[in-house]
């Protein structure tokens, strides 16, 4: 993996001048670089990694959907994927190996906005064969951060 992008995923906060030091160029090939991956769409987008139980007001729920579809004919699995990713509910939205087709994460206000979201928009399209809502309880790792924890690491007590 390119170097660049590999500082760029552990901290975008990094800014031309030290990312150009930490790789030996000049910020302009860096601005250049970043350009040329952002237009390639190499680079999707920066976002702060954030736990939400630690955010005011950021008691959102969000749930892992299995999603069993039909392929269409000439477009496979896309076209259907492609329509389930641009609802506004949908953070994620991955083709899977195994038991299920698509890994689609949502998140809502509510355990009841999700389930609607599943209810009314999701399973009613055509091609969609089945669902399986797994509802995120606690996070212990985000995107390669580790979440505070409340224990503050201690052991629990071994029972014979």
């Amino acid at each position: 993996m390119d170097s660049l992008i590999e500082l760029l995923q552990k901290n975008a906060r990094c800014g031309d001048k030290e990312l150009a030091e930490l790789l030996g160029t000049s910020v302009e090939d860096i601005q250049s670089r970043v350009g040329e991956l952002e237009n390639n769409g190499v680079i999707l987008g920066y976002t702060a990694v954030v736990d939400p139980e630690h955010v005011e007001g950021g008691k959102r729920v969000s749930a892992v959907i299995e999603v069993k579809i039909t392929p269409e004919r000439g477009g496979g699995f896309d076209v259907l994927a492609a329509r389930i990713a641009k609802f506004d509910q949908v953070e994620s939205c991955v083709l899977m190996s195994g038991g299920y087709d698509l890994s689609v994460v949502v998140s809502g206000d509510s355990l009841h906005d999700v389930a609607r979201f599943v209810a009314e928009k999701l399973s009613t399209l055509q091609g969609v064969i089945s669902t399986a809502t797994h509802f995120h309880l606690k996070t212990y790792k985000r995107d390669g951060f580790l979440a505070k924890a409340d224990g503050g690491g201690e052991r629990l007590a071994v029972a014979p």
